[in-house]
């Protein structure tokens, strides 16, 4: 068995904090954080249930089916409404799912896990799963600290995945973790979001296109046959190397990080929603789906599109 994603749909707060809004109270300007980041604007509010809810709402609309037919909710969020209960049996009622619901927490690359797990649910009988990633980081941000307020924003997005007969859309998947590099991206009981930041992108930049590389063996494929990479949304220079070292030119990558800021979980599907609504995916387009995240954790597929 194999898996097909069905249907996608995405949900971001109205609230939109500009970089010209945040240089009112931090030292910064929109100059200086859109050349670092590529970040012009995040938006802010909501929950991780309540986004999470809304854009599984329009995923479910978006592939024509019921609530009733899913059966398994699995929700990617390093940012749940509270340690109990999980947040994915709160989505799961707000949509009138009664099938088992659970989180899950790889950090950035939680969707791609998400994903991954799902592809296992179906390998053992499941038929339909409902995948959300979704987070409320601006919740455990330091609005004081320019080094991460600048960067982070909320937002979730939803993908229904089908179990079919055959290989399905998924050719490729790696995925990995290193806890020996925890220190680099963390938060704490009560804290707020911390990085080393110098350290994470010469760490991520290295880890994207190994596991990327990994991914395409696997696939059988080479980068030059990739029409788009759908990278994880954290910095726009660490796509742009990782891009560069894969040998993909900048026009076959997508990017919202201008838009959304670091999203984390759900920043691969934002971007996989924006590339749908802007017409840049083809039935038999192949695409490559990769990110990092902190633990550190790693995650990249090769997905073949089916409109």
């Amino acid at each position: 068995m194999g898996i097909q994603f069905r249907g996608w749909g995405t949900a971001v707060p109205d609230r939109i904090v500009s970089n010209e809004e945040l240089s009112q109270t931090l030292d910064t300007t929109d100059e200086w954080i859109f050349e670092r980041t590529g970040i012009r604007e995040r938006r802010v509010g909501g929950s991780s249930s309540s986004l999470g809810a809304l854009a599984a709402q329009r995923a479910l609309e978006d592939a024509g089916v019921s609530a009733e037919s899913i059966d398994y909710v699995v929700l990617a969020t390093t940012t749940p409404d509270s340690l109990i209960p999980a947040s994915a049996p709160l989505i799961a009622h707000a949509l009138g799912i009664t099938a088992p619901a659970f989180d899950v927490n790889a950090a950035c690359s939680g969707f791609m896990y998400a994903v991954r797990i799902a592809d296992g649910l179906a390998a053992t009988g499941a038929k339909r799963i409902l995948v959300i990633g979704a987070e409320n980081l601006s919740r455990w941000t330091d609005w004081n600290d320019r080094t991460m307020a600048v960067l982070l924003g909320d937002g979730a997005g939803a993908a229904i995945i089908d179990s079919v007969e055959g290989p399905g859309d998924l050719l490729g998947f790696d995925l990995g973790s290193d806890g020996s590099l925890a220190h680099l991206l963390r938060c704490d009981h009560g804290g707020t979001i911390w990085m080393d930041g110098k350290e994470i992108f010469r760490r991520a930049v290295r880890i994207m296109v190994e596991s990327a590389e990994r991914a395409m063996a696997i696939a059988g494929i080479s980068s030059d046959q990739l029409s788009l990479v759908i990278p994880h949304q954290a910095n726009v220079r660490i796509i742009q190397a990782a891009c560069q070292r894969l040998g993909v030119e900048a026009e076959r990558s997508v990017v919202v990080l201008d838009r959304y800021g670091n999203t984390s979980s759900a920043s691969i599907p934002l971007a996989v929603d924006d590339a749908r609504q802007s017409q840049r995916l083809k039935d038999g387009d192949l695409v490559l789906m990769t990110g990092f995240g902190a633990g550190m954790t790693w995650a990249s597929a090769v997905v073949r599109w089916s409109a």
